[in-house]
């Protein structure tokens, strides 16, 4: 599932986009997609994992899911997209991906502070909304876009590596240093993902996740599929503090 720094480079290279008309329109989608039809593209957004085209009285929600994708000018050969957008200037097109309209402002509908990339991000907000889920463990917690937008599985596996917390400690047992660790680190690693992907190197900076070893302690990594959303995760039981 492309997590939110991905999103973000999509909307970067999709942002040429942004003033054009849309002159047609194609795909598989169930969506009313022709809708979109000589309509102008006001704005070219994302919130978390999702991507935003945002027209004059509706939006273009697009969510990838485990295995969207995107490309620009060039489609995937021998698969038709789910939804394609062409413009004087180029094609988007979107595979495997959900579609849907938010209706009127997006500000109505986003609240931009939950946003680990963006820059009205609020660390104190989020302080405020994992104090009200103690019982809730950190693999979860991370994984909460209602609190987190963005972060992915990668994200969360390596930001609890670098703070040394076990994945299955509840919020409400971290010590406030601890707390506030991974919230600082939920944003900052995205912002190195981001900075890893654009020059490709991503994966070899992973420490734990699809790792075998400990890159601290050289222990063997644990992997289970934890918490109630039951993702991978991959862990140093001598390293990570289970609190």
């Amino acid at each position: 599932m492309p997590e939110g720094p991905s999103l973000v480079i999509l909307r970067d290279e999709a942002a040429r986009f942004r003033r054009r008309t849309v002159r047609r329109v194609e795909g598989n989608s169930k969506l009313d997609i022709q809708r979109m039809q000589g309509r102008r593209v006001v704005s070219v957004r994302s919130w978390g994992k999702h991507f935003l085209l945002e027209f004059s009285s509706f939006s273009l929600r697009v969510h990838m899911l485990m295995f969207g994708t995107y490309r620009i000018d060039e489609p995937k050969p021998d698969k038709p997209p789910r939804l394609a957008l062409h413009f004087d200037n180029g094609t988007l097109y979107f595979y495997s991906s959900s579609l849907k309209y938010v209706e009127g402002p997006l500000d109505e509908t986003y609240d931009w502070r939950a946003d680990v990339m963006s820059p009205d991000w609020d660390p104190a907000l989020a302080r405020r909304k994992l104090k009200r889920q103690p019982d809730t463990l950190a693999c979860d917690a991370l994984l909460d876009q209602e609190v987190f937008a963005g972060v992915g599985n990668i994200i969360k596996n390596e930001v609890l590596f670098r703070i040394r917390v076990h994945p299955e400690t509840r919020v409400g047992d971290l010590p406030p240093r601890k707390l506030g660790q991974l919230i600082a680190q939920a944003r900052e690693y995205s912002f190195d993902f981001l900075e890893w992907k654009k020059q490709y190197v991503l994966r070899k900076h992973w420490l734990v996740h699809r790792k075998r070893e400990c890159p601290e302690c050289g222990s063997r990594l644990e992997l289970a599929h934890l918490g109630t959303r039951q993702r991978r995760t991959f862990w140093c039981d001598h390293c990570q503090v289970r609190y």
